[in-house]
């Protein structure tokens, strides 16, 4: 068995010694997926989340996160990094998200651990920026995918496969986090058809480039009651909230939701 190269001959943990190393091109990509609830991942790539744009600010601190490692994990090396990046892949059949974090730099140690401190931090950002709507979000998996460079060459993670469900056990849903109901959502009337018209009311805010938190806020309406009934946890929204957030649209209530025979 290969002796640990953070441990000393006395089994104390320490910084490995790279002086003698020549600088070479290092690189790597690692990945983390996340699985959401239907109604959180439509949102995490819609940028209508209460938060703000779920993508961009999950973006931001995977490459943060890169450029900090050796301030997260004690034992790394601070390196001067030539590039980290982060990218999604999205999952509709499972409502998931995969995360790839790139990191490249010129130096005497690897880039793994950036790209897996990128990976992983980009994902729980993701989870902070929905958890108001999906607290039962798994982060499922964090792992290497490749990296070159350096004595031991090139590693490349062998692809991923499902595995099959056994026979005797059934495939059960993923259980969602029970929402807390809120006083408007009990009292709300409920909608002529809910499903239908929230979709209608999620294209109109997408054809009129409406962000819910900047329209909530110019028609003096509670953000919760309009993303309560947009993420599907109220069954309406307050006839009151409806009028003035058409009106703040400058279109009538019946527009707004779609209903037949607007205008």
């Amino acid at each position: 068995m290969s002796k640990l190269s953070h441990l000393d001959e006395h089994g104390r943990a320490s910084m490995v010694d790279v002086s003698p190393k020549d600088p070479t091109e290092r690189v790597a990509s690692a990945e983390a997926v996340i699985v959401l609830s239907e109604e959180a991942f439509k949102l995490a790539l819609s940028g209508e989340a209460p938060k703000g744009d779920v993508l961009a600010t999950a973006r931001i601190a995977g490459i943060m996160a890169a450029k900090k490692t050796s301030e997260l994990i004690p034992l790394c090396h601070p390196l001067a990094l030539s590039h980290a990046g982060i990218e999604f892949a999205p999952d509709d059949e499972r409502s998931a998200l995969k995360i790839v974090a790139s990191v490249k730099t010129v130096g005497p140690t690897g880039v793994e651990m950036e790209a897996l401190t990128a990976a992983s931090v980009a994902a729980l950002t993701v989870y902070d920026m929905v958890k108001a709507v999906d607290r039962s979000a798994v982060i499922e998996s964090v792992r290497l995918l490749s990296k070159s460079g350096g004595k031991s060459g090139t590693y490349e993670a062998e692809p991923k496969s499902a595995p099959a469900p056994e026979a005797s056990a059934p495939v059960l849903p993923r259980p969602k986090a029970a929402p807390r109901v809120l006083v408007h959502e009990a009292s709300a009337p409920r909608a002529r058809n809910a499903p239908e018209e929230r979709s209608a009311l999620r294209a109109f805010m997408t054809e009129r480039r409406l962000r819910a938190t900047e329209w909530a806020k110019s028609a003096s309406v509670p953000l919760n009651e309009l993303y309560g009934f947009l993420s599907g946890r109220a069954r309406a929204i307050p006839p009151a909230t409806a009028e003035r957030l058409a009106e703040a649209a400058g279109v009538s209530v019946d527009t707004m939701f779609g209903r037949k025979g607007s205008r």
